[in-house]
């Protein structure tokens, strides 16, 4: 799929529940000027729909975090690519885009959290499934604004389409909570293609009879299809959320700007060696902590307090060899407080 490149950038109404341009039915635009005979001098409208998968830059509508959510923030093990652990059912790589609504640039640097139900309709962590963790997971946007991750196809339950639970955290003020669905049509071949792992069967509902998505889902509906080089499904989805893409900072933390300044490793991709640069506005206490897609730990350190400046650090021979990326997660410790930032490098 090639990522839609055309931008409309709305200023999207507010209300209690929700945050996203409505597009008002052109039939209920003429009962409110009261004025039927207005019809025939009235051009019809087509509203563009964005391509499955795309957001053509309008904020993706808000849903309900629940029932089933968990707080991944405070937990570094849920920092994962690969979200199955042990559950059956088709592989599927989910890939996620992230948009700034206020330049319609990609958004680097947000954290994406997702969860969803097992084949058989069961959330980890409620019910009989407390204190199981699978299914569950978030990745760090690169600087195209993506990331993704291994999971399978979803299942259903009753009441509920085959859906996915998704939020956005752009800084620790300001995230937006969705979710999305699939074609039906694809949904249900998924299931009687492979029988034998949805033994629940097709999921008997359309979108349109969720109440999430009845009231429209334009904005939320990725793609799926089947990769037979590679033997799973492939899904793309991309969301517009607040704040800015690569012209701005309005995704990142103020507060950390004015500490530190986290700079792109060199070379990045690497293979024997790279430096991974930090500028520190002010004295800080500083460690550095690396984590593999999996969520792992596999190297950290503690520099202790170090002066306002320039610095660097040298991880290539620390980190584990082999083709693979990682996360870098520095947090620097001041008299007003901890301060992150996320930096994604790659090794050859």
């Amino acid at each position: 799929m090639i990522w839609p490149t055309k931008c409309r950038c709305p200023s999207a109404p507010k209300s209690a529940s929700r945050q996203y341009l409505v597009l008002m039915k052109r039939e209920h635009f003429l009962k409110s000027l009261g004025g039927l005979s207005l019809m025939p001098f009235l051009p019809k409208v087509q509203a563009q729909v964005p391509p499955v998968g795309g957001s053509n830059c309008i904020l993706v509508p808000s849903e309900t975090a629940g029932p089933f959510p968990l707080d991944l923030t405070a937990n570094e093990y849920f920092f994962r690519q690969d979200i199955r652990e042990d559950r059956v059912g088709v592989q599927m790589r989910q890939k996620v885009r992230i948009i700034g609504s206020g330049d319609c640039q990609p958004m680097p640097g947000a954290r994406v959290n997702i969860w969803h139900c097992d084949r058989d309709g069961n959330y980890s962590g409620y019910n009989s499934e407390e204190g199981l963790t699978y299914c569950r997971g978030y990745q760090i946007t690169d600087e195209n604004g993506e990331c993704e991750f291994i999971t399978i196809v979803p299942g259903w339950y009753p009441g509920r389409v085959t859906h996915m639970h998704f939020q956005v955290h752009v800084s620790t003020q300001n995230s937006a909570v969705s979710q999305w669905t699939w074609p039906h049509a694809a949904v249900v071949d998924v299931a009687q293609t492979h029988a034998d792992l949805y033994p629940e069967g097709p999921d008997p509902l359309t979108p349109e009879q969720d109440f999430s998505f009845s009231d429209g889902y334009e904005l939320q509906l990725a793609s799926l299809d089947w990769d037979a080089a590679s033997g799973e499904y492939v899904s793309e989805y991309e969301a517009t959320v607040q704040g800015e893409g690569t012209a701005g900072i309005g995704h990142e933390e103020r507060r950390t700007a004015e500490v530190m300044a986290l700079g792109a490793n060199y070379p990045n991709p690497f293979a024997a060696s790279t430096l991974l640069p930090l500028d520190l506005l002010q004295p800080a206490a500083v460690s550095v902590t690396v984590f593999d897609l999996n969520g792992k730990r596999v190297w950290e350190q503690d520099f202790g307090h170090l002066t306002a400046g320039a610095h660097s650090f040298d991880l290539g021979a620390t980190l584990p060899s082999g083709p693979q990326s990682f996360a870098v997660q520095v947090v620097a410790t001041t008299d007003g407080g901890r301060f992150v930032a996320v930096r994604r490098i790659a090794r050859m």
